[in-house]
């Protein structure tokens, strides 16, 4: 069964988090409702900021068009994020084990199957809970169909995008941009080779450009590859669309609300450190997005973008496509550490994630004009004068009253009533009657 769980986040790491539980099936109201805390735990935050810093000295991300060089030996640098991450993975269990959050737990296991398909959502405004790596919540070590996404506690209800038809092709508006020091032409193969996708390639694109086609044309999927970064707040980002130009998605947003409008159901940030991006995104009430929380390798974000690609145009459902294609990114985890904590999905609560066959095109218009029918009309032709009708109505009663005074009609009449009585079931005799 499908189930939607949705935590409901109020405060923050330093003064501690109010939790709302809700749960519910899948396209319904949240059925059942339970509060609970989790204490202050600012040594997170601490350890996150330690992880954080050794990880990024790492060198060849797609963050900003110059490299970061690690300054120690790369095998003792890859023990130690490894080991800063596996400390970071205690202590948020250790938090999410306490006893004020046990009775959200406990109702969690109650009313879940380990067969339930489960999107979690985790609704919080707070940048330091945001950056926390949910998925290392034993939680989901147990329910291996379930996968976590942020969500803004602030959204809009969006119209219910249109059903699939056969014929159809799914639209990919792909912007590969500043691609200095990193290799993107692979993230456009994996593209070109997606079945029944229509895709639009803008190579470093101007501003107006990328405006242009947001506002003109109507997609499914909105794709970047290139370097992008954001603000320390993780509140907005910069994407550098080409060699001189660095983009925020405040510079963009009136194409992109244009884009939601016009059935824009997915967006895929295959670039450095998300998060502030999805923040911005997530404002213009963008359905789906995927982002990677912290900067990413080439090798990673390629790996990730195939494997996603192949089991999502397969027909998994977007959650459990992330996941496994997440999860396989532990297989090159030796020389790229933590590439598992990378995607993430930011999601509108409104919206229920799409299909691939539910991103094809409905051969009826989007613009919402009618389709002409199949069917053979006749001409139109103008409408009689009110003179014109008055004057045949007087013709067909003169006709009628002519004919029924010149008794044309009456033979055929009597012959037609002396048959309808002949045609009657015989009677028995009246005795009332008397002939003599």
């Amino acid at each position: 069964m499908q189930k939607l769980v949705v935590l409901k986040l109020d405060g923050d790491l330093s003064q501690g988090v109010k939790v709302t539980l809700e749960i519910g099936a899948e396209g319904d109201r949240a059925s059942i409702e339970v509060q609970g805390y989790l204490p202050s735990k600012p040594e997170i935050i601490a350890d996150y900021r330690l992880w954080r810093t050794t990880y990024r000295s790492l060198s060849n991300f797609r963050i900003t068009p110059v490299n970061i060089h690690v300054g120690t030996s790369l095998n003792e640098h890859l023990n130690n994020c490894h080991k800063l991450n596996k400390k970071l993975n205690e202590q948020m269990n250790s938090w999410l084990n306490c006893n004020s959050f046990r009775p959200v737990k406990d109702k969690l296991l109650k009313q879940l199957t380990l067969d339930d398909t489960v999107r979690v959502l985790i609704k919080t405004s707070d940048t330091w809970l945001r950056r926390l790596p949910w998925h290392l919540w034993d939680f989901f070590e147990d329910y291996q169909k379930a996968e976590v996404a942020l969500s803004a506690p602030e959204y809009e209800y969006l119209p219910k995008p249109k059903t699939s038809t056969i014929g159809g092709k799914v639209k990919i508006l792909a912007i590969l941009g500043n691609s200095e020091g990193i290799l993107i032409d692979k993230d456009r193969e994996l593209l070109e080779m997606l079945p029944d996708a229509e895709t639009t390639f803008l190579v470093e694109p101007q501003r107006s450009q990328l405006n242009k086609q947001l506002w003109e044309q109507d997609w499914d999927i909105l794709f970047f590859a290139g370097h992008s970064e954001s603000l320390e707040d993780g509140k907005s980002g910069n994407i550098y669309i080409n060699q001189t130009d660095c983009l925020t998605i405040e510079q963009i947003k009136y194409a992109l609300k244009k884009a939601v409008s016009q059935g824009l159901q997915l967006a895929i940030f295959n670039s450095c450190d998300g998060l502030g991006l999805a923040s911005q995104l997530e404002d213009l009430h963008i359905p789906q997005i995927i982002v990677m929380r912290e900067p990413v390798q080439d090798l990673v974000a390629q790996e990730f973008l195939k494997n996603f690609l192949q089991k999502f145009s397969s027909g998994e459902s977007l959650y459990l496509a992330v996941r496994e294609s997440r999860e396989k990114l532990h297989g090159i985890e030796d020389q790229y550490p933590c590439a598992v904590c990378l995607p993430i999905i930011c999601q509108n609560p409104a919206a229920i994630p799409p299909t691939w066959k539910d991103l094809l095109k409905n051969l009826e218009p989007r613009t919402g004009q009618p389709q002409l029918n199949n069917y053979k009309t006749r001409p139109y032709s103008k409408p009689l004068s009110f003179q014109k009708v008055l004057l045949l109505s007087l013709v067909i009663t003169s006709l009628v009253m002519g004919v029924r005074w010149l008794k044309i009609l009456q033979k055929w009449e009597l012959q037609a009533l002396d048959h309808l009585m002949q045609l009657r079931p015989p009677e028995k005799q009246d005795k009332r009657l008397f002939i003599k």
